[in-house]
């Protein structure tokens, strides 16, 4: 089997781990390793633990943010985190690949309608078509989900800004705000009081690419030895995480909770669930359109060919929901 460091160099994901290699507390102890952590979308596993959730099914977790997908597949490959959130479905596919250990727990975004790109608000640019090869285009880290946007408007819109890896939407705006790069990209609530300034505007929406908008384009993936070790612990795990997604929809404590985090008003949170973020993309229970996710990682050169039934079997482990 090939060695952690040998897949990192190859899934060219050099980049420092977010996670100590502390020691485990048995079973109920698991390390989550989140690509932004402060998205809505990947609000489960922290307002869940401080709502009591996962202390209900028994379980402490130790969450810390990544500045995406890059980083977040790293720290799960290396067994620093067990599980990792907020990473895109591609480039999950592509570590798999090259046999990196890891496995799709869940489904966890469906569609791309949350995440959105910007310009300055005096910028030059229109539209994506607007720009040429000597503009930049941010995206977070390899293997995200907006890297394979990116990489999905230059091959189905035409495209032609450079992909720029800029980390997580608070760098990005700076970076935009400075200059050095022409198109940022952010997920609500980020950005939105920019917006409503008028600092900023939006240029694209991750739905703007056709064959992304039913897919499920994040997932939550799992060390395969954590999934072997720890299987007890992680079914819990996927029961608890089920459980706070719902609770986040249904009592307005989970926003209250929420807003007190952000900084941000109560009604502009509520607003933007609502337009970029319904509880239906957060489903977590089926792979949403696995044979067109496949055919376009391989469209976008995440893989080099599309992984068979056999290797898509092993890779995804979604547990049944409990009745």
């Amino acid at each position: 089997m090939k060695s952690y460091k040998s897949i990192i160099s190859a899934l060219g994901l050099i980049v420092p781990l977010a996670f100590g290699m502390t020691s485990a507390s048995a079973q109920d102890q698991l390390k989550i390793a989140i690509g932004q952590i402060n998205n809505w979308e990947n609000q489960a596993p922290t307002l869940g633990q401080d709502g009591g959730i996962f202390k209900k099914h028994n379980l402490v977790l130790e969450n810390v943010g990544t500045q995406g997908a890059g980083e977040t597949i790293q720290a799960v490959i290396s067994g620093s985190a067990d599980i990792g959130a907020g990473v895109g479905a591609a480039g999950v596919m592509r570590a798999y690949s090259k046999g990196a250990p890891v496995r799709i727990l869940l489904p966890a975004f469906t569609g791309t309608g949350d995440l959105y790109w910007y310009v300055k608000s005096d910028s030059k640019l229109q539209s994506l078509k607007d720009a040429t090869a000597d503009n930049t285009i941010a995206y977070s880290t390899n293997g995200s989900s907006t890297h394979n946007i990116v990489v999905a408007f230059a091959a189905e819109l035409g495209a032609k800004a450079k992909a720029t890896p800029t980390g997580g939407p608070p760098g990005t705006l700076t970076a935009v705000m400075s200059g050095q790069v022409d198109i940022g990209w952010a997920a609500p609530p980020f950005g939105l009081k920019e917006i409503n300034e008028g600092k900023i505007r939006i240029l694209a929406r991750g739905s703007d690419v056709p064959s992304l908008r039913g897919q499920t384009v994040r997932v939550l993936l799992v060390n395969a030895d954590s999934w072997k070790n720890k299987n007890a612990a992680i079914l819990r795990f996927v029961d608890a995480y089920r459980e706070a997604v719902d609770w986040m929809y249904a009592d307005p404590k989970a926003v209250e909770m929420y807003s007190a985090k952000t900084k941000l008003p109560v009604d502009l949170l509520r607003d933007s669930m609502n337009k970029f973020q319904p509880k239906e993309t957060m489903q977590t229970d089926t792979f949403a359109d696995l044979d067109g996710a496949v055919n376009d990682a391989v469209k976008l050169k995440f893989l080099d060919k599309p992984l068979t039934k056999e290797q898509l079997a092993d890779l995804i482990v979604t547990p049944p929901r409990k009745k």
